[in-house]
């Protein structure tokens, strides 16, 4: 459970209400929103003494205003920022404190705003959840720059590791085919491996609108190599999380440093190296993501052999138009499979219904329903 990206007073009713039940002991709730017994006391203190409105954040604004930095040291502010002028102030922590200079965020935030680097912005409160896969190249996502205020026709292709925040690809190409996504990601196949899976929004050229499981020629591509295809929910981007988030760094960093509009891939390959081994990032607790990401073993073969089932597997072969006959009932699985062989599994009379890796369908022998998976990723459970 990932109480950090959760909104505070949320998390400390939710806290106050179990811990009146009192169905789990006191330690045990205090492990499971990770926090210290000390701060779970105070917030049932609080509570007791003023009700809801005791749980709100209560600010930490010291008393007394320090000493104000001397004009040295805020020119020294200033001029890392204009150096990185699309960072913020805890990345710029992290640079001045490589040189020597120790201050912390909300100090050079405040020097920023003095110098009118940055603008005041109000903050508002988070209604989701992060997801963050253990391991590198456990999920990839991948998505295009959206072409609002871009400086070409066609918006750069990234692909982002999910638990490292590495930049895999972040390239501009002739058009947004599958074709030129395909010969794109076989150049970093081949670079870094293949992931075990990649999530994605419900675009071309990986979503087909006009077939019923969204297969397109692409993504059997991507499934015949092993990787298990993840989709973004229906207007809902936060599922994509960071890769949208990038593509905002990304365009700040265009508007900031002017990059051209003509020979802009030489300019997105030194932004891709400076984001994966000079950025530091908060949500990597200010560690750069080359730190933290590597290859992946698993390789990428430009001519698979056909998929290998688990021995034993119940295997059919669809037919011309993509279905199959089972106990008499025909089932129609996709047209895009047509003579393709897939795995079933039986769970009593439902029955799930797999290409290669991915699970596309389930039918059910007593409703006689056939229905699409929704492959989208979940807050993981704990």
């Amino acid at each position: 459970m990932v109480w950090k990206s959760m909104d505070v007073r949320e998390q400390r009713v939710q806290f106050v209400v179990a811990a009146s039940r009192g169905e789990k002991s006191f330690g045990r709730l205090c492990e499971e929103f990770e926090i210290s017994r000390p701060t779970g006391y105070l917030w049932m203190k609080r509570y007791r003494a003023e009700g809801l409105a005791g749980l709100v954040e209560h600010s930490r604004r010291p008393t007394r205003q320090g000493r104000q930095l001397s004009e040295q040291l805020e020119q020294r502010v200033e001029q890392v920022r204009r150096q990185y002028p699309d960072w913020g102030a805890r990345k710029l922590q992290d640079v001045l404190s490589k040189h020597g200079v120790e201050l912390s965020h909300g100090t050079i935030h405040r020097v920023l705003l003095r110098r009118g680097l940055v603008q005041k912005q109000a903050t508002g409160k988070r209604s989701w959840q992060r997801f963050e896969r253990e391991q590198p190249n456990q999920l990839w996502q991948m998505d295009f720059k959206g072409p609002k205020n871009w400086p070409q026709p066609t918006a750069p292709l990234s692909v982002l590791d999910d638990h490292s925040r590495y930049l895999i690809v972040l390239q501009t190409g002739r058009d947004m085919t599958g074709e030129t996504v395909r010969e794109q990601l076989e150049g970093a196949f081949g670079e870094c491996g293949l992931p075990d899976g990649m999530l994605m929004d419900h675009g071309s050229p990986w979503w087909g609108q006009q077939s019923p499981c969204g297969l397109t020629v692409f993504s059997l591509w991507l499934m015949r190599q092993g990787i298990r295809l993840y989709y973004s929910g229906v207007a809902h981007p936060q599922t994509q999380g960071k890769v949208e988030r990038h593509h905002g760094s990304l365009q700040r960093a265009a508007v900031l440093r002017q990059a051209p509009a003509e020979g802009l891939q030489p300019w997105l390959d030194n932004y891709r190296w400076e984001h994966n081994h000079v950025r530091p990032h908060q949500g990597l607790q200010m560690k750069t993501p080359a730190s933290l990401w590597h290859p992946s073993k698993r390789r990428y073969d430009p001519n698979p052999p056909a998929w290998q089932y688990a021995e034993g597997a119940w295997v059919r072969k669809l037919d011309h138009e993509g279905s199959l006959d089972i106990e008499g009932k025909k089932w129609h699985i996709s047209a895009a499979l047509c003579r393709e062989r897939i795995q079933i599994i039986a769970m009593q009379r439902r029955l799930m219904v797999y290409y290669c890796s991915t699970l596309i369908r389930e039918l059910d022998q007593d409703t006689q329903r056939s229905t699409i998976v929704g492959r989208w990723i979940r807050k993981p459970a704990k």
